[in-house]
């Protein structure tokens, strides 16, 4: 299913260095919870798809910044995050029941953007972020990796794939941090 064409993003969004980003990432990704969108919108706006993600990682790695982020093939928004260059990570400040909606439901065959109350928006760089979000990161491809059950160290990891739904691995550059600017001027880049 065609997700809801992507409208520019306002004039409330401003750019950063992603080291500017404040918070415990830990917290941000793993309890605060992130989506994860790609998609080819520069020749077709509804040609995207988000998903909810807990897992992933921000960091240095080949004197760069970068973002890291894990998606399973079975998911739907696998097919557009291999087909593009570019990726892109959304934070919120609260928005729990709209997450959990990009979580449950699949964009094969909702809208869920629209299901779950958020707006669409595209940054400049082309990427797809919320209206709805605090922050968002764009990230250029450098690196994919399917993980293997013969490299988990810790067996015990192979808990977390009981179908063999082995996620892949995708390492972006940090293109760009877009923050949220408030009434005051003031940019918004608290921790969740």
């Amino acid at each position: 299913m065609r997700q809801q064409e992507v409208v520019p993003a306002g004039n409330e969004w401003r750019e950063a260095n992603l080291r500017m980003l404040k918070g415990s990432v830990v917290d941000r990704i793993g309890s605060g919870w992130m989506l994860i969108t790609a998609g080819d919108v520069r020749t077709d706006k509804g040609a995207w798809n988000t998903m909810t993600a807990s897992w992933g990682a921000l960091g240095v790695i080949w004197n760069m910044d970068v973002a890291i982020c894990l998606v399973r093939p079975s998911r739907h928004t696998f097919s557009f995050i291999n087909k593009v260059d570019s990726y892109s990570l959304s934070f919120f400040d609260g928005q729990r029941e709209a997450l959990n909606v990009c979580g449950s439901m699949s964009g094969r065959d909702t809208d869920k953007a629209a299901a779950a109350g958020l707006t669409p928006i595209v940054f400049p760089d082309a990427a797809v972020g919320f209206k709805e979000a605090t922050e968002v990161i764009s990230c250029g491809k450098l690196y994919t990796h399917d993980l293997a059950p013969a490299h988990f160290l810790d067996k015990e990891i192979a808990k977390n794939y009981p179908d063999g739904d082995y996620h892949r691995l995708f390492i972006g550059r940090v293109l760009s941090l877009h923050f949220k600017e408030d009434a005051q001027g003031a940019g918004r880049r608290t921790g969740v």
